[in-house]
């Protein structure tokens, strides 16, 4: 069974290296990536089941035999695996949307394998259990987002690609650093063997330079403030298909990474690194949605929410109690379904009106109602409007806050939700309200449902993220446990020792 863990890993691989060899024939292309995305849901849903009704509720697999901390391992626990099953979705929902906007010129220049190599990262960063291929799938996740964050070739891709990539490699060449520190150190890179040496040690002075370098990295990655100046423009170019692949994923990889680091191994002086941490994510919020508030145009304002709303991710981890950790896990699940969704919705409206300049829009609600009321419960969800699930994850962060007596960043929360709902009531009024700017007999009720088909499940799921926010949040909450508790993770890895 354990082999089982490969799968999210080499079939994406797989199907990106088979499709190079198709790239001239769109047509074969997208039959042979909508039945493997299909399929890699699949295999994500019987690992999340596998993983669930274990008795440990991790499984791991020694690749090639090589017993840990020496080998190659992959860890699958609730959080790992509750990643890989969003990652899922979301590639093969955007993946659909790409059939139906993306130009066929753009697919014959190897989009989909660097969609299914994207993935191969991806699973691969949640999955491993040591952190240099951590850094591995990071680099095979990132090589891949720069091709396709220039497909197309415009200039203005060009232009803040550039950025994007920089920030990237410099990013990159610090956990280089960081993992030479960390094995000059500690002698180890596997991750429950390194979460046992540290406790050995004590995290004091060098372990602790060690973990803010690692924060560096991740923040930079994740836009983390200051860092987070790269994305706005870089997620804009895009066509929306990859604009709500990257928004609902690639910043939860870096999420991913440091809530890992700092639930499992940076555990020991809390008061230094949960701290700056907590002070993060409260400049990240406001200042995210500064961005947002200035903005008038659809995907710049939901660039620059990803941004704020990392911020409410790292919070939970800030404040470290299982109720803040379980509001965290809750809202990276809710925000990548939602702010997929979003993108897609811009990519839907620019398709319909040719521009997603807020200021040329107008009247879309009496053209095409389905388009407007699907996209003001998504945008009421973001805002955390209840009974959505917006509002159960930011609750749970709002009254962990409040116990923990952090007021401040409680301030932060409430004040960055309230400006999250202005903005996304602008895109509303802006876009869909008022006089149409194209005449209803130009509307083309075929072509406006199959925009719509691949986003519906993304909105589907929102609403039941809230309507049955009790058994999400006892998931949330038994992730939580287990991620607080590093025991499990170090007794399923090294357990055999």
């Amino acid at each position: 069974m354990s082999n089982f863990l490969m799968l999210p890993i080499l079939l994406p691989m797989f199907i990106g290296t088979l499709l190079i060899f198709f790239a001239k024939k769109h047509k074969l292309q997208r039959v042979i990536a909508g039945t493997a995305a299909i399929a890699q849901l699949g295999v994500a849903i019987y690992l999340g089941y596998i993983v669930y009704v274990d008795a440990s509720q991790i499984i791991t697999l020694e690749v090639g035999d090589w017993s840990a901390p020496f080998g190659i391992v992959l860890v699958a626990d609730m959080l790992a695996t509750m990643m890989v099953l969003l990652s899922s979705i979301v590639g093969v929902v955007c993946l659909f949307f790409a059939f139906k906007t993306i130009h066929s010129e753009r697919e014959k220049f190897y989009f989909y394998p660097f969609y299914f190599f994207l993935l191969t990262g991806v699973n691969g960063a949640f999955l491993t259990g040591d952190l240099f291929n951590l850094f591995v799938f990071f680099e095979v996740m990132l090589i891949a987002s720069y091709v396709l964050i220039v497909h197309g070739g415009t200039g203005y891709q060009l232009r803040e690609s550039f950025k994007y990539v920089v920030m990237n490699m410099v990013a990159s060449a610090f956990f280089l650093v960081g993992l030479a520190l960390l094995y000059a150190t500690t002698g180890t890179l596997n991750m429950a063997d390194l979460a046992e040496r540290v406790q050995v040690m004590g995290q004091e002075g060098i372990l602790n330079v060690i973990a803010i370098v690692f924060l560096f990295v991740f923040g930079a990655k994740g836009a983390l403030f200051p860092l987070y100046f790269w994305l706005p423009k870089s997620y804009y170019g895009p066509p929306a298909a990859i604009s709500a692949l990257f928004g609902g994923l690639l910043t939860k990889v870096g999420i991913y990474a440091i809530i890992r680091m700092f639930t499992l191994i940076f555990i020991h002086n809390t008061g230094f690194t949960h701290t700056i941490i907590l002070a993060l994510a409260g400049a990240t919020m406001f200042f995210g949605v500064l961005g947002a508030v200035s903005q008038f145009d659809f995907k710049r304002i939901l660039s620059y929410h990803i941004i704020s709303q990392v911020g409410y991710m790292v919070m939970g981890l800030g404040i470290y109690t299982q109720l803040a950790l379980a509001g965290a896990i809750y809202y990276i699940a809710h925000h990548i379904i939602v702010k997929s969704a979003l993108f897609l919705f811009a990519g839907a409206t620019e398709k319909i009106t040719g521009t997603t300049d807020l200021k040329k829009m107008g009247g879309l609600l009496k053209t095409h109602p389905w388009v407007g009321w699907l996209f003001f419960i998504s945008a009421m969800s973001l805002a955390g409007i209840p009974p959505l699930s917006g509002f159960f994850s930011k609750f749970a962060l709002i009254l962990s806050a409040i116990q923990e007596q952090s007021y401040v960043i409680v301030t932060v929360a409430l004040v960055v939700g309230i400006l999250t709902l202005f903005s996304m009531m602008k895109i509303f009024m802006y876009a869909f309200w008022g006089e149409p700017t194209i005449p209803v007999e130009k509307v083309n009720r075929k072509e406006m449902f199959s925009l719509l088909r691949p986003i519906i499940p993304l909105v589907a799921l929102t609403v039941c993220l809230g309507f049955f926010a009790e058994p999400v949040f006892q998931y949330s909450l038994g992730v939580a446990d287990q991620i607080l508790d590093p025991a499990n993770y170090v007794n399923a890895v090294l357990g055999s020792k």
